[in-house]
């Protein structure tokens, strides 16, 4: 079995959210399972050198973008024995940032068309399937069905499509359709990529995929839906024969808190003493009142509405109220980070906002807090709560997506559950919630147990990752 892993970013190269940590992760548990992987990303300039100066220059083609002819160097590195092909154009991906510029259409219609040629180039490596990713890669797989269909080398790729974020779909004005993509008019129309008045990568991805995914088994029901479609509701209850909801995992290896170098004292649930040590040196470095005693709410996070900060706006007054600390980290809308740095100043021995991103400091604050908050709006799978799991810090979620698949409630008569649920998008179910964790925190032996428990879960991607092997066979042998 033979997979082009299709993706914008990867840890340990670039990494902006989720989607990073997932391709490096699932490749990686695939290879282990036997299966060909390979994955393949821009080269962007933000790479580390000790990355860079480890690239082999394999290949140089030309790319059309449009009626424009663009350069395209193919470059390869093995990491953690996962091979990583890297597309490599300064005019595109010499950039500060890896999204948000004028030109993403363009730049992502570019790298999809690259990928796609690269086959050309990749000695006797002929995938099965390619793989794509959430919309910067969604183009490639039209542009393969309708550009490349007499091509005997590629008649028999398979595409899998997997939609990571729903609400971020690639929307582009209609005429870059003919201009840039290469695909005639015809595909202006709602069967194809019409979106509205424009044109959506993601929907060409979910047209033309022969299977598509999502990131958790509840988010592939919730999107079916009007509240959480984002307008592509009806296409997907009509596609739902090719539709699957696979639950994301995480690298147990590089989220181990025995192991973990970020951290101040490494820990296991036999020695949960350490992660008091933990919590006393992250109050000290941040200025917060240094007492173990006192439970700690982590919060790492976009800084934005999906992740339902209007709900902890609401009532974060009254979460100080309570005998507790607060530790935010992440950079997102201005109102937001406003916000929190506001109740950091107001609340100088409770609140601390740090408004950036560092994944050192981020193990830091799984490994020192008590609890965490992931109160989203709608949450397709998240990486967060499966962190603080491993390292015994218990979440407190609203029930959706991926979060309603991994978090299930404390019940104290049964001594079911792994953490704290609230069901409604309601700021003042929320609080409750908070308060019935923090009341169970009194307890200490109870809430050991619990955190005992919780780092004892096996989030990996063993699981996932054979349930896609399983949709690569099914479409392979058909």
């Amino acid at each position: 079995m033979k997979v082009l892993f299709v993706s914008s970013e990867s840890y340990p190269f670039i990494k902006t959210g989720g989607l990073g940590d997932v391709t490096y992760a699932l490749p990686k548990a695939l290879r282990k399972l036997g299966v060909d992987v390979r994955v393949i990303i821009p080269k962007y300039s933000g790479i580390d050198i000790k990355y860079l100066n480890r690239m082999e220059r394999i290949s140089e083609f030309t790319v059309k973008v449009g009626w424009r002819d663009r350069y395209c160097g193919l470059l390869k590195l093995e990491e953690q024995g996962v091979p990583f092909y890297f597309i490599d154009n300064e005019y595109y991906f010499k950039r500060i940032r890896a999204y948000g510029d004028y030109d993403d259409g363009e730049k992502f219609i570019y790298f999809s068309r690259a990928v796609l040629e690269a086959i050309n180039h990749l000695d006797d490596f002929v995938p099965d399937i390619l793989h794509c990713n959430d919309w910067h890669t969604a183009i490639s797989i039209p542009i393969l069905k309708d550009n490349y269909r007499d091509n005997f080398k590629f008649r028999n790729i398979k595409t899998v499509y997997t939609i990571h974020n729903l609400k971020y779909q690639g929307v582009f004005r209609k005429e870059i359709l003919e201009d840039l993509v290469g695909l005639n008019r015809d595909y202006y129309a709602e069967d194809k990529l019409k979106y509205y008045d424009a044109i959506s990568f993601m929907k060409g991805g979910i047209m033309y995929s022969d299977v598509v995914s999502t990131v958790s088994p509840t988010y592939a029901q919730e999107i079916k839906t009007e509240y959480y479609g984002e307008g592509l509701h009806g296409l997907l209850s009509g596609i739902d024969y090719k539709l699957y909801g696979i639950l994301n995992g995480i690298d147990m290896e590089i989220n181990d808190p025995q192991r973990d170098s970020n951290i101040f004292f490494n820990y296991d649930e036999r020695n949960l003493q350490n992660k008091q040590y933990n919590k006393e040196e992250l109050q000290r470095i941040l200025g917060l009142p240094v007492n173990k005693e006192i439970p700690m709410i982590g919060m790492v996070t976009r800084l934005e509405e999906q992740k339902g900060l209007d709900l902890v706006q609401c009532i974060i007054e009254d979460i100080l109220k309570e005998d507790v600390q607060i530790v935010v980290l992440g950079t997102g809308d201005r109102k937001y980070e406003d916000m929190f740095k506001f109740f950091a100043w107001k609340y100088p021995h409770k609140v601390s906002a740090n408004i950036y991103f560092d994944s050192s400091i981020s193990q830091k604050i799984y490994a020192a807090s008590d609890m965490f908050l992931m109160p989203s709006k709608f949450e397709p799978c998240g990486i967060g709560q499966l962190i603080a799991l491993r390292y015994g810090s218990i979440p407190i979620v609203r029930e959706t997506g991926g979060l309603n698949d991994t978090v299930k409630a404390y019940n104290e008569f049964s001594g079911e559950g792994n953490g704290f649920t609230f069901k409604n998008f309601n700021a003042h179910d929320m609080l409750y919630t908070i308060r019935r964790s923090l009341g169970f925190y009194r307890n200490k032996d109870l809430w050991n147990n619990l955190c005992r428990k919780a780092m004892q879960e096996d989030n990996s991607w063993n699981k996932s990752a054979q349930e896609y092997i399983n949709i690569y066979n099914r479409l392979v042998l058909n």
